[in-house]
């Protein structure tokens, strides 16, 4: 019974994490549709995205922080409740003005899913246990990036690009109806913190001159990073480097999608039987050799399938499977500010994304021995992220 209920949250807390990059991706493919219906450019509607992921990392710094003062729950709640509305509003909108707006509503609201539950699986387990939640959440939440484009394009194809939105409205309205019955709170009152300017400022500022904190967090940010570079490539990648159509997008998203489900079961696998410091060497051992056969493979080959997208499936693996391991350590650093440890992590993990997305792609893109390069470079960082943090000798969490 207790195994169903874990399992029973982790769907829950998954679902919610999937908002974030479901209405990310489930619109893309709707984008010429859209800049046609709404007599907009296509820069105009590419910035309703843009908007969206400012306002999706600014708000994760205080949902939470907030959470840590009222409780996880109402958090949620309001959350869902928010995004819910602010997505009909998109479905509704006739003017690209107003599906800015709406999408700028919708980025506030939809990073506390992700935020808080990870600090909700922490409140609720300990120790192996805690790490093998929080790969069930990732096995179910990688499922996001890869069914996205394909449900938003059927949807775009057979009823047009509102029926998009209506569909994640619709989703995300049964999502507050099960979180309203079944979700419990996790925090318990005694353990609530002070939502005062003052106890915020202290409380990032403590965080933020911890030198232990920021290299845990920017490891997560790096190892991510070299995903990352790869999504934000893929429209060059795919369609000049290996000649592929749009519609063909998922022969890089599938076995990325594959890879960090991979990941996750293999990190819930080991959680019992395996301290933190084995599986987050075996992690970057299998992310090292992924970028290492990139590089060698394109420095004598042109890019070609599947020798071109099978690193990445395989960097994936290795990246899923250090993610649960190296967030419970964050979270433990400050037991007492879970929310605000989520929050600080995901922005971090967010703003390099972005940085990785608007900068770094851009200058590698052009060359997918460049983009090898990349990945690899980011291994590299982020295994000296994780040396100078000083946690690589950590057991399992406890």
């Amino acid at each position: 019974m207790r195994h169903s209920r874990n399992w029973s949250l982790a769907a829950i807390l998954a679902c919610l994490a999937m908002l974030g990059p479901f209405s990310i991706d489930a619109y893309l493919p709707a984008f010429n549709e859209i800049a046609q219906e709404l007599n907009a450019t296509q820069l105009q509607v590419q910035q309703t995205l843009t908007a969206y992921m400012l306002a999706f990392s600014a708000m994760m710094l205080w949902h939470g922080s907030i959470s840590d003062a009222i409780g996880r729950r109402p958090v949620i709640l309001v959350s869902l409740f928010t995004f819910a509305i602010a997505t009909f509003g998109c479905a509704a909108s006739y003017r690209i003005e107003y599906l800015l707006f709406f999408r700028v509503l919708q980025g506030l609201s939809a990073g506390a899913g992700i935020t808080v539950g990870r600090a909700m699986i922490r409140d609720r387990f300990d120790g192996h246990e805690a790490q093998q939640i929080m790969s069930r959440v990732t096995m179910i939440f990688s499922l996001a990036p890869g069914i996205a484009p394909v449900i938003g394009g059927a949807l775009q194809q057979w009823f047009g690009w509102h029926a998009i939105f209506l569909f994640v409205a619709g989703l995300t309205s049964i999502l507050l109806y099960v979180c309203y019955r079944w979700l419990p709170e996790t925090l318990l009152v005694n353990k609530r913190q002070s939502l005062s300017p003052r106890a915020l400022a202290v409380g990032y500022k403590e965080m933020a001159l911890n030198p232990t904190f920021l290299m845990v967090a920017l490891t997560v940010a790096l190892n991510f990073g070299g995903l990352f570079l790869y999504i934000s490539s893929a429209p060059v990648l795919l369609t000049t480097h290996l000649g592929l159509k749009g519609a063909e997008f998922g022969y890089l998203f599938v076995p990325a999608v594959f890879g960090i489900f991979l990941g996750g079961w293999l990190s819930g696998k080991m959680a019992a039987t395996h301290s933190t410091s084995y599986t987050v060497c075996l992690a970057f051992c299998i992310m090292g050799f992924a970028s290492i056969f990139n590089v060698g493979y394109h420095s004598f080959f042109p890019p070609s399938l599947p020798w071109t997208i099978l690193p990445v499936m395989i960097y994936t693996c290795g990246m899923s499977l250090s993610s649960a391991s190296i967030t419970i350590v964050a979270l433990d650093l400050f037991p007492q500010r879970r929310g605000m440890v989520a929050s600080l992590q995901s922005a971090i993990q967010v703003g390099l994304a972005g940085v990785v997305s608007g900068v770094v792609s851009p200058i590698l893109s052009h060359s997918v021995i460049w983009l090898a390069g990349g990945m690899f470079g980011l291994v590299v960082l982020g295994l000296v992220s994780w040396g100078l943090s000083g946690k690589w000798k950590s057991p399992v969490a406890q």
